[in-house]
């Protein structure tokens, strides 16, 4: 990842976020901290459209972003491996910003925290990417690498979509009130990140982080 340093970095951005892992629907780490998959580790591909956001004054609204990650054990445990995919529309200065801010060097939660878990980490990658905004079922891809639908739960008794939220009062690590719904399609294949899970957890949620 880009190597940009610096004391004054202010930033902010208002996003739809699209998120899927390997977890049961509940997903153990929204509860426990640890990972209820059948490997024991996370691998998890996040969406983000940007609604409004800046570094200091760098409009970075409309930007489209993907993060793709694996953790041998629990996030926190660390040795993850993970890549940042940028939109192909983002100007050479807003992909240096992007990179700044996901890989915490400009401080802030999560990205400060989360950058620590980290053995090894690819990116900025200029990729072309689409994506979907549609609560239960949102939707993103990066060219041939990688490809996330998320669908609703199904209430079995009736065949109706499940209203299921998992919501923060004092707010959460990466959101507040999260929509839950299930992986028909979640896949990627680049490099060491390598994996492909469908029925898994997922969730849609609005997120507004700063430093």
């Amino acid at each position: 990842m880009v190597n940009v340093m610096s004391d004054d970095k202010k930033w902010s951005l208002s996003m739809h976020h699209i998120e899927c892992c390997n977890c049961s629907h509940g997903c153990g780490c929204q509860f426990s901290g640890f990972p209820d998959s059948t490997s024991g580790g996370c691998e998890a591909l996040l969406g983000f459209l940007v609604k409004s956001g800046q570094l200091n004054n760098l409009d970075l609204s409309g930007l489209k972003i993907v993060f793709a990650a694996t953790w041998p054990k629990a996030i926190h445990e660390g040795n993850g491996k993970g890549a940042l995919f940028i939109c192909s529309e983002a100007t050479e200065e807003q992909v240096t910003a992007i990179a700044t801010i996901f890989s915490g060097q400009a401080g802030g939660m999560p990205f400060e925290g989360l950058a620590t878990t980290f053995s090894e980490f690819e990116g900025p990658l200029v990729k072309k990417i689409t994506m979907n905004i549609d609560d239960k079922y949102s939707s993103f891809s990066v060219e041939s690498i990688l490809k996330v639908q998320q669908t609703p739960l199904i209430n079995p008794m009736n065949g109706e979509d499940q209203n299921v939220h998992i919501t923060y009062p004092d707010g959460g690590f990466f959101w507040n009130d999260g929509i839950i719904g299930t992986s028909s399609e979640m896949s990627i294949k680049h490099n060491s990140l390598d994996f492909q899970h469908v029925g898994r957890f997922a969730a849609k949620a609005e997120v507004e982080w700063a430093n």
